[in-house]
């Protein structure tokens, strides 16, 4: 199988760069300074272990690549908010022996969220959902770090909407050779759902600074118990906290190359590199979403994905915002929440 990267950043570099360096063959996809950075002078992925460069083909475009493989698997990792251009690009191209990727191959959704997999299932008949706990930062082109250790990240993997099959465990058995656990689940949306909650708290941490005080996790509380809420009216199970803790036990522990704390996560990381997007509308906005669907107020969540837009667009700094400040937004949200309630 070969393993084309779409989207080779913290989650996607670190992937691809892992396959890589247990054999497999890997293309990567990127584009900007990381994809010149990476042509020039190959993949840096920092580890616990040590710093390894790799040399892998890198293009920016489906064309670059030319016919696709039968043997192919799409692992896609750029943000939800780039998805469906991507799915958009890819799907149609062909694939050598007749038929176009949408028909034959398989896509692999990382990101956070739920709607990457509604999406590329539109286009691709074989779309597989990936549920991704793995601490890795890109910030820098051409490099990317992960602090996971002993094993980088767990990624469990399943057919979506349901169920499982030999691609699946292949594409497992591939991950697990690379230092990534890769269980292979019949409801890998129960734990896509489960890590939906735990991300909730990614604007926040992009716009404050990483979750540390009482202020900022009782925030974060406040707006889980509003997805916990929607979830439940919309009867979407998803995997407890306590269930996710067990899983991941020691196997995946935090280990910082120079004994500084743990950076930003997936948002933080977009505010810092100034895309101008970033994924609070399918986090935060999915709660939202819901909550309309289904009558269940969600006023902190709306606050907190209107601030983390409003840095995005704005291109404001990482971490700017005092936690005060932030509360006071929430908090003007929900006076209006209410006062709407009271006037229907």
């Amino acid at each position: 199988m070969r393993y084309i990267i779409i989207g080779a950043g913290a989650i996607g570099g670190t992937v691809g760069g892992r396959l890589a360096e247990s054999g497999h063959d890997v293309v990567l996809v990127a584009r900007g300074a990381h994809y010149e950075a990476v042509r020039e002078s190959g993949l840096r992925v920092r580890t616990p272990e040590g710093a390894l460069t790799h040399r892998l083909p890198v293009v920016r475009t489906p064309a670059e690549l030319g016919e696709l493989r039968p043997d192919d698997v799409l692992f896609l990792a750029v943000k939800t908010q780039d998805c469906e251009a991507a799915i958009d690009a890819w799907s149609g191209r062909p694939v050598a022996g007749g038929g176009t990727a949408g028909e034959l191959l398989a896509v692999v959704c990382a990101q956070n969220g739920v709607e990457s997999e509604r999406i590329a299932l539109r286009r691709f008949r074989r779309v597989y959902g990936m549920c991704v706990w793995l601490p890795a930062t890109h910030v820098e082109p051409g490099s990317v770090s992960a602090a996971g250790a002993p094993y980088t990240g767990i990624l469990h993997l399943g057919r979506y909407p349901k169920g499982t099959d030999d691609t699946a465990r292949r594409i497992s058995a591939d991950l697990e050779k690379s230092r990534l656990l890769s269980p292979v689940v019949v409801d890998v949306m129960r734990w896509k759902y489960g890590k939906l909650l735990a991300n909730l708290a990614n604007s926040i941490e992009a716009v404050t600074g990483v979750l540390s005080g009482n202020e900022s996790m009782a925030l974060y509380r406040r707006a889980r118990a509003e997805g916990e809420a929607v979830l439940a009216a919309a009867g979407i199970e998803a995997v407890s906290e306590q269930e996710q803790k067990e899983t991941r036990g020691d196997r995946v522990r935090f280990e910082p190359f120079d004994g500084s704390e743990r950076g930003g996560g997936s948002s933080w990381q977009s505010l810092s590199r100034g895309t101008g997007t970033i994924e609070a509308d399918y986090l935060n906005g999915e709660i939202a979403l819901l909550g309309r669907l289904y009558g269940v107020p969600t006023p902190v969540n709306d606050a907190l994905q209107g601030v983390a837009n409003a840095f995005a667009r704005e291109r404001r700094d990482a971490g700017s915002m005092p936690v005060t400040e932030l509360l006071g937004l929430v908090a003007q949200a929900e006076e209006a929440e209410e006062a709407a309630l009271g006037f229907s």
